[in-house]
């Protein structure tokens, strides 16, 4: 039984990975986007027995990957239902991006404090502080590969960066993220609940 609510966890993963990966709006766009929850999904299979986090945890990094998947598949400048909201409160931009960037801080945030906390890495005191930095550090290196990729791939810049013209778009990047980490360690609570519950510590 344990074993199947993971088994239903991977299968969302794929189903959406799958949806994502026909037929998207760019194909190297695509793969970039897609790119960082691959590879975590790999890390996370082959540490599983090592290290299993809770099912709580699991479950945001499926969002998170959800979230990548879908803007992959359209890119992030072009999400339709976000489109729609754009025309609604008459929007200057597709805002999908603050989303993806909302939880680039929220879920590695999550992901460090399990660890942390479990490990024993770091104290609890310095805990919460060390995660919010680290989370913001994770995005200042994102927009740095974003950067890069675009003087490689100038072709494909527009569409990976997303920056719709908003010329500040990787400064508040940065601050979507901080504010999706400190939302998780304001709630950081319930993670421990279910560490507890699950007999993790």
């Amino acid at each position: 039984m344990k074993t199947k609510k993971y088994i239903y966890l991977i299968s969302i993963y794929f189903v959406f990975l799958i949806w994502s990966g026909i037929n998207p709006k760019e194909r190297f766009t695509w793969f970039l986007e897609v790119f960082p929850a691959l590879l975590g999904f790999i890390v996370l299979l082959f540490t599983f027995k090592k290290f299993r986090f809770t099912y709580f945890t699991y479950t945001l990094i499926l969002i998170h990957s959800i979230i990548l998947f879908i803007g992959g598949h359209y890119t992030y400048a072009e999400v339709p239902f976000f489109n729609t909201i754009k025309e609604i409160f008459n929007q200057s931009r597709n805002n999908y991006d603050k989303l993806g960037h909302f939880f680039q801080g929220f879920v590695p945030s999550f992901i460090m404090m399990e660890l942390f906390l479990r490990k024993e890495i770091i104290k609890k005191g310095w805990l919460k502080p060390l995660v919010v930095l680290m989370a913001l550090g994770i995005s200042a290196l994102y927009e740095l590969f974003e950067w890069l990729t675009a003087i490689i791939q100038k072709e494909s810049a527009e569409s990976f960066l997303g920056t719709q013209g908003y010329i500040w778009d990787t400064q508040s990047d940065m601050f979507y993220c901080l504010i999706g980490s400190i939302v998780a360690i304001l709630l950081s609570k319930i993670q421990e609940k279910f560490i507890k519950n699950e007999n993790l510590l």
